[in-house]
């Protein structure tokens, strides 16, 4: 089968499926738990993949992910700068993206399924559209992101030896993968709603929801 005809058969698989990528802390989550029960969808988190992901794959396939997992927590979120972290993040490179693809071909197609995580890449997600509007970016505002931190709880910055500058490091590493994503969507013509401190989690589910029609 040539790779044209790989991509298609994946569309054809995939065509029940809804994506919602976005930055760190911007409710995906919420929203796709929220759609799902509203309209008897599963969901699929590409986060709580990511151990099993992790375990699944090889050095070879997956090389910053090796780098990474042999790091101390200083090493990765105290002694390197955001940018270095950004650039050198596994999900971030698409590292295990098939993975998420092969879970998600194994589902039942006979009900929609959302898939939801940061690590749903807008150039990765593209070419497994059968439907355009089936995916979604949310992109949070560095006001938003902080909010929902200070929410959630700072477990990887206590877990340095300097959780101030590890949380300023996460917090602009995140801010600068929310802006690829912003002008990745753009440059890709796929649609991204922008979430700040003032939109309620019913309002952001209903565009979501709006978005795609359900």
């Amino acid at each position: 089968m040539r790779r044209d005809e790989t991509a298609v058969a994946l569309r054809t698989r995939l065509r029940h499926v809804y994506w919602i990528g976005g930055g760190s802390g911007a409710g995906k989550s919420t929203v796709a738990r929220r759609i799902a029960a509203r309209c008897g969808m599963s969901v699929y988190s590409t986060d709580e993949a990511m151990a099993d992901h992790a375990a699944r794959s090889t050095r070879e396939d997956t090389p910053y992910l090796a780098r990474f997992l042999n790091m101390s927590m200083d090493e990765r979120w105290v002694d390197r700068s955001p940018e270095t972290m950004l650039e050198t993040f596994h999900w971030f490179r698409g590292e295990g993206f098939g993975l998420i693809v092969d879970d998600l071909v194994r589902l039942p197609a006979e009900t929609g399924v959302i898939a939801e995580g940061f690590r749903l890449l807008p150039a990765l997600v593209k070419p497994l559209l059968a439907e355009p509007g089936h995916a979604l970016w949310l992109l949070p505002t560095p006001e938003f992101r902080r909010t929902a931190f200070d929410r959630r709880g700072w477990a990887i910055p206590h877990r340095t030896g300097d959780p101030e500058l590890a949380r300023h490091n996460l917090l602009e590493r995140d801010r600068m993968f929310t802006d690829r994503l912003f002008a990745e969507t753009e440059r890709l013509g796929l649609p991204a709603i922008e979430v700040d401190p003032a939109m309620s989690e019913e309002e952001l589910t209903g565009r979501v929801a709006q978005a795609w029609g359900l």
